[in-house]
């Protein structure tokens, strides 16, 4: 005899809270349904009051996933310290461990789901820009909706107590479903109305560069990564689902993320990938050496050619990939890698790429992956442990989340996690815009600041700031 949905979801939220009452803890419980929804912005923007704080959104660039989370059922949050990759995923197993999930349970990126991320490094002092998001933050949403290959499943999620009732969660249920059904709409939202762009200590920063390229030439340090910040102000506060769907439009071939905290959002168009696992499968993208657009074909084609050429950037290029063919070689029986670098283009600068796959061994977690990998030399520098001492000491800013790991993993262990660099962080009606370029023996300081000011552009067309040459 057939069970019906509803029943199968009222016998498994039986289920989640039975199982409450016999450990005497919370146990998370999860329904998974297909629907109908083409729109994942508006989803996320359904949840704009109610869920103001506790959004994430999630495309990577071939479209093949997009996910979207209202609200959060629980938080996963580790000490700032060497332990915190597996803090967090010890707290996400224990989680799953006991975990009830029922519906349509056979898809990636659906069900419970973990998203979020760290910053890049977790020894730096914490500052008033990035408070709200501290060291690293997970959570786990009230709602998700997944995109996967075209299919929209959404999927709600609930920390089931011991002294819980079924009732009371089936109305929860309800009610929440219909406030989203209720509130997907493309209603007209008030333009972000750019007022004024700061740039933040230029001089002080390019200094910094100059001083850095000495210690290259005079010590064993070969490279440090050096970014700095650029400051927009509007007159209201900025809407994040407006920034998201500029960055849809205007960055397709790469990541599009935002991760809300309280009152602010980390929101980037990156296009590089830290790791995908899926399976026993893993990928990796060596991102390095960069060069603006050109803007005719011939120009671009021009530029692109020299890219190839330029040793400087070849040499960083070959930095990063050395470093993840090591840290890909420590967790798998087999990598393939290209015998050259290509070029990625982007809609306003284009890079050296390298993609990277292996097949892991059967142990692997992708958490131990973005441990391994982060930070590339792409974002840190060489020697890793001496170059990300030396930002800590000389860049004169705290990077929190930019340049950090963020990204998703899911009830299977399969996951992507992304470098949330192309990105700014949100409040209220101010932008603060991050950018780095990668100093070595050769380089001059006012190359590396156009070099950053050409990577600000992203998103500066995204908020309607004024872009740079």
């Amino acid at each position: 005899m057939a069970i019906s949905k509803e029943t199968e979801r009222f016998q498994g939220l039986a289920m989640a809270i039975q199982k409450a009452k016999n450990l005497n803890e919370q146990v998370l419980f999860s329904h998974i349904k297909k629907i109908e929804c083409n729109n994942p912005l508006s989803f996320y923007q359904a949840g704009r009051e109610r869920y103001k704080g506790e959004r994430f959104f999630w495309q990577d660039p071939a479209k093949d996933i997009t996910i979207t989370g209202l609200g959060n059922v629980k938080k996963i949050q580790a000490a700032p310290n060497a332990d915190r990759y597996r803090e967090v995923e010890m707290s996400w197993i224990k989680l799953q461990n006991t975990a009830v999930t029922t519906g349509v349970t056979d898809v990636d990126a659906t069900g419970p789901l973990l998203f979020g991320g760290f910053s890049f490094d977790y020894e730096t002092n914490s500052s008033f820009l990035w408070n709200q998001f501290g060291d690293n933050l997970f959570y786990i949403p009230a709602f998700m909706l997944s995109i996967v290959e075209g299919e929209a499943y959404l999927t709600t999620n609930l920390l089931c107590s011991p002294d819980d009732s079924e009732k009371l969660f089936i109305d929860m249920i309800n009610e929440r479903e219909a406030f989203l059904t209720e509130n997907l709409d493309d209603g007209e939202i008030p333009a972000n109305v750019f007022v004024e762009q700061k740039e933040v200590e230029p001089e002080a920063w390019k200094k910094t560069v100059a001083r850095a390229v000495e210690e290259i030439k005079t010590t064993d340090l070969d490279k440090i990564v050096l970014a700095r910040e650029l400051r927009l102000v509007f007159e209201c506060s900025i809407d994040s689902k407006q920034v998201l769907e500029q960055l849809l439009a205007e960055q397709p071939m790469s990541y599009i993320f935002c991760l809300e905290a309280g009152g602010d959002c980390f929101v980037g168009a990156t296009p590089e990938r830290l790791i995908k696992k899926q399976g026993n499968e893993v990928f990796s993208t060596c991102l390095a050496g960069s060069m603006g657009r050109g803007k005719t074909e011939e120009e671009d084609t021009r530029l692109g050619n020299e890219l190839l050429l330029d040793q400087k950037n070849l040499q960083e290029h070959k930095y990063v990939v050395s470093m993840i063919t090591n840290a890909f070689e420590a967790v798998c029986d087999e990598v393939i890698i290209p015998s050259g670098p290509k070029l990625m283009k982007n809609r306003h600068i284009q890079h050296l790429f390298t993609p990277v796959k292996g097949t892991c061994k059967a142990d692997t977690t992708i958490f131990e992956c973005v441990e391994n990998l982060h930070p590339t030399p792409a974002l840190g520098g060489l020697p890793k442990e001496k170059a990300v001492t030396r930002i800590r000491e000389i860049e004169g800013m705290e990077r929190g989340f930019y340049a950090g790991p963020l990204g998703w993993v899911d009830s299977k262990g399969n996951g992507e996690f992304a470098v949330g660099i192309r990105s700014a962080l949100l409040q209220d009606n101010e932008a603060s815009l991050f950018a780095g370029c990668g100093v070595v023996e050769d380089s001059t300081p006012e190359s590396e600041f156009q070099e950053t000011g050409i990577k600000f552009n992203p998103m500066l067309s995204a908020l309607g700031g004024k872009m740079n040459e």
